[in-house]
């Protein structure tokens, strides 16, 4: 009759550990998909502004190579005229 108690409360014992160490994992496992989901959301934002800097410097790139765009856009960020051009800025 011993010997069954033995065998019952080590079963039972090794039952426990073996349910506290599989929640233990899967809980550290729940936390690194949550972690990695928030990380997964906040890539797709940056990558989203990234995207649309990309488009817009690409969009730059091209006007840049018209030439009537690149004097104008030094006329305006500059203040550089042409001959017999005044400037006037107003804040």
């Amino acid at each position: 009759m011993a010997r069954k108690k033995h065998k019952m409360m080590f079963l039972t014992v090794f039952s426990v550990l073996v349910i506290c160490l599989t929640t233990y994992t899967m809980g550290k496992y729940w936390i690194q998909i949550y972690d990695k989901s928030k990380e997964k959301e906040k890539l797709t934002k940056e990558l989203k502004q990234l995207r649309k800097k990309e488009s817009t410097l690409r969009a730059d790139a091209s006007r840049m190579q018209d030439s009537e765009y690149i004097a104008r856009y030094a006329r305006e960020k500059y203040l550089y005229s042409k001959e017999g051009e005044f400037i006037l800025r107003i804040p």
